[in-house]
């Protein structure tokens, strides 16, 4: 009796020893497939100039191909190209039509050859390449990243029509430890330009639009803003906001104005001065809100007006601040530290006895997020109008620039418990004001407060293009991947078999990392073929078909995505969650749950006897932690 104890025990030992190993080898790695982080700094993106868009084959040519990758999730967008007035006179710069300005979708590559790129899936809008400055933006795309410096967009290039944006998609985490910063990254500011001392109480002082660089006897108008409306060089000058970019200051010594986004800039402080040749305000007017049809178009701020100036200095005043640019974020979990992801409009440029910049108008974020952890600071100010310093100059007043209006905040779902804000920038400020000016200052005026949207829904064509799987040296027919009796069973169906030679089965854990799983010889008779993956990765994995040509040419399939779960799977709610969770799934009670920090240390554990159950959590500080059942592993994000 004691031997058969004895003998039971060694072997019970055993099994334990080995269940405990196997355990071990499938936590460790569980807990690889959360640790594939990419540190990520700098410019993510690439952006290519698009030269003609072809509907009907949802092909994009672009003026360079270098960097873009097939499979790779891309936004195409069109930055400028709405039909204003602009005749002179108190409406120019009134919106007639947006036209096609504004009008963005994501979507996925499938094929690139020469300098057309051709999408998966038939596209939603029109565009105009001819006066519209469509990009091509590709995104950042991880499954894990962690922020370790800076991302910033590159800024806005109007004659290259490239740049402005931030696009990053990651399939788990998003970890914040800088920030994300496209702060003054979109539409430009009206730029520094010296005028004569020449001025005029009537015309040519009073108009709404001028050539800026004339300048050869009356100071005329200063810079506009830039925004999505095209203009001439004899369009570029004078109060008129062209759009919503802010207009700029008058002859004489007036101030620009705020640029818009949604809602509308303020107005450039004027002239208030007395007992000289010119007195009257002839001050930029605000940047005019544009409409985003429904959440369908996105913007960048639109640019301040300059401030007109005679007094030769240098280009560091009275310049009008750039708009904010776009940022896309597009992750399952943002993981935040308290950092900033930010687009807020450039302040604008002071001025020292002459007319002050106005503030670019802050620019837009959107935010396609499951889960939020952590504090983030969500920021689409408007910048401020540039303070005007007048010093005392007996009988010379003028007003500070214009503050440019809030930006655009667009989320997903309801909008999170985070810091947010798209306030509109402050008016410029007036200092050493003369005692003998008119009495009554003539002040700007501060940009109107941008909009925060919840439940947004981006745009994406699901209608797929036929178009792309003509092209592909193998013609593909159709490629599906399901999951049965927890394996993954691949079928394919190609028009050509006697142009493969093989077939390269690859999966991924991240659609970055690919390995090869498989190959199977190409069959001149065979359209059709299947195979299995007899042991998926636990979670989600992807599937992609590499076809290898007979003359050594290759090309890849459309990705396909599988998730798995554990035998003894469970899942829980709410995550992010507080104090308590609740646990449900289909492990066998009793089991133990074991709560780890990302090291492994066990930091509370308890006995579960049924699903679901509610459990009370030990006070923990913002976090990610693990969550163990049997065989099962999930991530936990506490708030």
């Amino acid at each position: 009796m004691m031997g058969r104890i004895y003998i039971q025990k060694r072997l019970s030992n055993a099994f334990c020893k080995k269940t405990v190993t196997l355990s071990l080898l499938i936590f460790f790695f569980s807990l690889s497939l959360y640790s594939q982080t990419t540190a990520i700094s700098g410019i993510v993106n690439t952006y290519h100039k698009a030269i003609e868009i072809i509907p009907a084959k949802a092909c994009i040519r672009v003026a360079d191909i270098s960097g873009l990758t097939v499979n790779s999730r891309v936004m195409l967008i069109q930055m400028k190209g709405a039909a204003i007035i602009t005749t002179t006179g108190s409406t120019f710069g009134d919106t007639i039509s947006l036209n096609n300005a504004g009008n963005y979708e994501i979507g996925t590559v499938c094929y690139i050859i020469g300098d057309s790129v051709f999408l998966f899936h038939n596209l939603l809008n029109s565009y105009n390449t001819a006066t519209g400055k469509v990009q091509l933006v590709q995104f950042g795309e991880y499954y894990t990243a962690e922020v370790v410096d800076t991302i910033k967009a590159a800024s806005w290039d109007s004659a290259a029509g490239t740049g402005g944006v931030i696009a990053i998609y990651c399939d788990q985490d998003l970890t914040l430890n800088k920030p994300i910063y496209a702060d003054s990254s979109g539409y430009r500011g009206g730029a520094f330009l010296l005028h004569n001392g020449n001025c005029t109480n009537g015309i040519p002082a009073n108009g709404y639009v001028y050539d800026p660089t004339f300048t050869t006897f009356f100071a005329t108008g200063a810079y506009k803003g830039e925004g999505v409306a095209n203009l001439t060089l004899a369009q570029s000058g004078g109060r008129g906001a062209p759009a919503n970019g802010g207009g700029g200051g008058n002859n004489h010594n007036n101030s620009g104005a705020g640029g818009a986004n949604l809602t509308a800039g303020g107005n450039g402080g004027g002239n208030s001065s007395s007992g000289v040749p010119c007195t009257l305000p002839f001050q930029g007017l605000a940047g005019k809100a544009l409409s985003s049809s429904n959440g369908l178009k996105l913007f960048m701020g639109g640019g301040g007006g300059a401030g007109n100036t005679n007094n030769g200095l240098s280009a560091a005043y009275s310049y009008g601040g750039n708009g904010g640019g776009l940022i896309f974020i597009w992750a399952s979990n943002l993981i935040g530290n308290g950092e900033l992801i930010t687009a807020k409009g450039g302040n604008g440029g002071p001025s020292a006895s002459d007319g002050a910049g106005g503030g670019g108008a802050g620019g837009t974020i959107i935010l396609e997020v499951a889960n939020y952890s952590g504090n983030t600071i969500i920021r689409t100010d408007g910048g401020d109008g540039g303070l005007s310093n007048n010093g005392g100059n007996n009988n010379r007043c003028f007003g500070g620039g214009g503050g440019g209006s809030g930006g655009a905040i667009y989320y997903s779902g309801a909008v999170p418990p985070l810091t947010v804000s798209a306030t509109g920038g402050a008016a410029g400020i007036e200092i050493g004001r003369a005692g003998n000016c008119n009495p009554i200052p003539v002040t700007a005026l501060p940009g109107n407060d941008g909009q925060i949207i919840s439940n947004y829904i981006f745009s994406r064509s699901t209608a797929t293009a036929g178009y792309c799987q003509l092209l592909l040296p193998v013609k593909l027919v159709a490629f599906n991947a399901r999951l049965i009796n927890d394996k993954v069973e691949l079928d394919w169906q190609i028009e050509n078999p006697a142009d493969v030679k093989r077939f390269i089965i690859e999966r991924s854990i991240n659609t970055r990392d690919w390995t090869e799983m498989k190959a199977i010889a190409g069959n001149d008779q065979s359209r059709q073929y299947s195979t299995i993956d007899a042991n998926p990765v636990p979670g989600r994995s992807y599937y992609r078909i590499k076809f290898i040509e007979k003359s050594n040419a290759f090309s890849y399939s459309p990705v396909r995505r599988i998730t798995t779960a554990n035998k003894n799977s469970f899942f829980f709610y709410p995550n992010p969650a507080g104090n308590t969770i609740t646990i449900a799934g289909n492990y066998d009670c009793p089991a133990e749950l074991k709560l780890t920090d990302i090291t492994g240390k066990i930091i509370f554990r308890t006995r579960l006897s049924a699903t679901p159950s509610a459990i009370n959590l030990p006070v923990l500080p913002s976090g990610i932690y693990i969550i163990r059942i049997n065989e099962g592993v999930q991530k936990l994000i506490i708030r």
